[in-house]
């Protein structure tokens, strides 16, 4: 038998993603953002109002970095989703983590993050039906602690993932099957 839930975000799992951009005098900003996806293969939408200090950030730099939160950095990431970058300008030294130059557009890589795509600011986006930041993946790095044999794996950047219904992050590591792959037996 199914039972009713109130309404909320309601997908889980939703991803944790660092946004990343420059402010006015050079510093970091990072936000969390788990209202975020790609849209298209090379194209990230980030529902993100205009109060945010990252969108403000965005628009005047043209740039900004998402990368993947991992568990090794759940509290920092969580963090950067209390902590407004309207009032504190530096968040990113308050939890430790340190930033990079990004090596295609004008925005900070999290060196603690294992998995960072750069985007170069396509529109902002504010209608009936949401809000938000769209970007043009230009570029995507990841550390080598999480590319044995220099092939990407996923299981080791150890990504978090949000859960709307009860507000915690849970680990997303184990792969579980091959897409493309596993369902042909129903053919």
């Amino acid at each position: 038998m199914r039972k009713k839930l109130n309404i909320t975000e309601g997908i889980f799992p939703m991803p944790v993603l660092m946004v990343a951009t420059y402010n006015e005098d050079g510093s970091v900003n990072v936000m969390n953002a788990a209202w975020g996806t790609m849209q298209a293969r090379d194209t990230v939408v980030l529902n993100l109002t205009e109060t945010h200090k990252t969108v403000k950030n965005i628009r005047e730099r043209g740039a900004f970095t998402v990368s993947i939160a991992d568990a090794a950095h759940m509290a920092e990431a969580d963090y950067f989703g209390i902590a407004s970058g309207n009032k504190v300008m530096n968040k990113l030294e308050k939890a430790g983590l340190t930033a990079a130059k990004a090596e295609c557009v004008d925005a900070p890589v999290i060196n603690e993050f294992p998995l960072c795509l750069e985007c170069a600011f396509i529109e902002y986006q504010n209608n009936r039906y949401g809000c938000g930041v769209i970007g043009k993946v230009v570029n995507v790095t990841a550390d080598e602690r999480v590319m044995p044999d220099g092939k990407l794996d996923m299981s080791l950047v150890n990504a978090i993932a949000f859960d709307p219904y009860t507000h915690g992050y849970y680990k997303v590591a184990e792969r579980v099957g091959e897409a493309f792959h596993d369902g042909m037996k129903f053919n």
